[in-house]
């Protein structure tokens, strides 16, 4: 970071957005002192309230932090601590700033926990990190950064584990308190939708500078700076009504692409929700899910839980086929028992014919190879131990495919189309941003250039421009291999540039299936509508030369 200058006033929400590595959190940490160990102020000042906060000792600093500027930060993993309850670490907040007395603490818990949109908070309180989704973790930061209801919030991508439904939720519950107490926010995030909405200015750095600051509408109608002109060009969530790439533009040319590839997904509860374009063709399925149900015992209850429930739907070859819905809508649950990690209750799966339950040891063998999943989160799904190359490599190596020379040349080609320098296959996840580490993630995913991708949230990690790349190379790559794509997100902008069909999920039931193009512009189910209507900068009006 390089002279960063910019000024929040009382009471407004300042955003800085930018990529990877442009110095947004490193800004935001250098207000509170909380650089790591080799970062250190060289020069400048940051004054709050008066006070220059880079003069002032630990000591005060401590008492500053939590108390009259709050943090939420941006890993719900490894920012909370995954041996104490979730109550516990809210109290502890409460506690050391004299927030709540040990007699009330109790009550103040459930109240912080119920203002971050937690539902049940009181028995929540008494959870721990892991048995939490993670959106209900980064709900949880978020009740610890405004448990004190501090002057200044620092919320460093606040939202980014959260669906577009309960992100409103959160970000109308932070500008309620912007408005009730007077806290000014400093919003950190690479989505420029959200950012546009939310704030009140905005700031884009580039590079450890700030090369463009102004009102949100300013920078989106009129941006100056080359770089703030990608960023434009590149947000999905300011530009939802542009189609996904290779999308049809006229009606009939949609109705034969649909009734050629034959897409039959429907909801068992809902029949009428869903939408067929044409008759199943044997064999142009990859995927077909029937009827396919998860149950799961309740601790100290009777009653079983529907995690999913009779889920029918195809993945037609060479397609992408979204499923969306709010965080425990039961997304991830049909994705892992397509992947063969949780076993249904009830249903059948099959991949290429064949009946995914009943596969033998080698027919499994083969079948993971063919079939690569991308995790949610690439914080955990990388062994912090391993190089990048030998995290890249590992596949190749246990399927002994080729010899040690055309292993890494595979991996140099790996590295090349997932953007990311040679150089950084010498160094461990920890030395990567989120976003890199991604990167990595899909390049191991594929490394033995499966058939079937399934994408578990693959870009929720990645700011803007980044962003663009991986899907416009997914798509590249679906047109080059005939890759299928089964791609799950709560990002509904995303999911319309590269889907060709979208599948709602709610509570574990399908409720609406149709082509991408039917469910945004013709939406069937009220659940669908809600949807749409919380994506980040849906409202917003922006030049067409800027979006196009």
């Amino acid at each position: 970071m390089e002279s960063a200058s910019f000024t929040l006033r009382r009471g407004s929400t300042l955003a800085i957005v930018g990529e990877s590595g442009s110095g947004k959190s490193t800004t935001a940490m250098a207000c509170i002192g909380l650089l790591p160990g080799n970062g250190r102020i060289r020069s400048g000042s940051i004054m709050f309230e008066g006070k220059d906060l880079t003069a002032l000792p630990e000591s005060q600093l401590r008492r500053i932090r939590g108390r009259a500027i709050g943090l939420v930060p941006q890993d719900p993993m490894s920012n909370l601590n995954p041996v104490a309850k979730i109550g516990t670490q809210v109290a502890e907040t409460l506690l050391v700033h004299g927030m709540a007395t040990p007699k009330n603490v109790k009550e103040r818990v459930i109240e912080v926990l119920t203002s971050a949109g937690l539902p049940d908070a009181g028995e929540r309180a008494k959870q721990y990190p892991h048995e939490f989704s993670g959106g209900m973790r980064q709900r949880a930061l978020i009740a610890i950064g405004l448990a004190c209801q501090p002057r200044l919030l620092i919320a460093d991508e606040p939202t980014s584990a959260l669906d577009v439904t309960v992100q409103r939720t959160i970000l109308d519950q932070i500008e309620s308190m912007t408005e009730k107490l007077g806290t000014s926010v400093l919003l950190i995030t690479h989505d420029l939708g959200l950012a546009a909405e939310r704030a009140t200015d905005l700031v884009v750095m580039h590079r450890g500078r700030v090369v463009e600051t102004g009102s949100a509408q300013q920078l989106l109608n009129d941006p100056q700076h080359p770089y703030t002109q990608s960023l434009v060009r590149a947000a999905p969530s300011v530009a939802a009504v542009r189609l996904r790439p290779g999308a049809y533009n006229d009606d009939a040319g949609r109705r034969t692409a649909a009734a050629e590839s034959a897409f039959v997904a429907h909801a068992a509860e809902n029949p009428e929700a869903t939408t067929s374009d044409g008759p199943v063709m044997p064999g142009r399925n990859i995927v077909e899910l029937r009827d396919l149900t998860k149950v799961y015992r309740r601790r100290g209850s009777k009653e079983d839980f529907y995690a999913v429930r009779n889920v029918t739907l195809d993945v037609p070859r060479g397609q992408t086929v979204a499923i969306v819905g709010e965080s425990g809508s039961g997304k991830t649950t049909t994705a892992r028992m397509l992947l063969k990690l949780i076993e249904p209750t009830s249903g059948t799966m099959t991949f290429d014919g064949m009946d995914v339950a009943t596969l033998d040891k080698a027919q499994l063998r083969d079948f993971r190879q063919r079939v690569q999943p991308i995790f949610q989160d690439p914080y955990s799904s990388l062994n912090p131990m391993f190089t990048i190359e030998r995290i890249v490599e590992e596949p190749l190596n246990t399927y002994r495919r080729g010899t040690g020379r055309e292993r890494a040349v595979r991996v140099r080609e790996l590295m090349d189309q997932v953007s990311l320098p040679h150089s950084a296959l010498r160094r461990y996840p920890s030395e990567l941003s989120g976003g890199q580490r991604q990167r990595v993630a899909i390049a191991r995913a594929l490394a033995l250039k499966p058939e079937l991708l399934i994408c578990d949230e693959p870009v929720s990690a990645l700011d803007v421009l980044v962003q663009a790349q991986i899907l416009k190379l997914l798509g590249e790559l679906q047109t080059e291999l005939g890759l299928s794509y089964l791609f799950i997100s709560h990002d509904l902008a995303v999911v319309r540039l590269i889907s060709d069909y979208v599948c709602v999920m709610k509570d574990g039931e399908l409720v609406e299936a149709a082509s991408s193009e039917e469910v945004f512009q013709n939406p069937r189910h009220p659940y669908t509508r809600q949807l749409l209507a919380s994506i980040p900068g849906n409202e917003l009006k922006i030049q067409g030369d800027i979006a196009s």
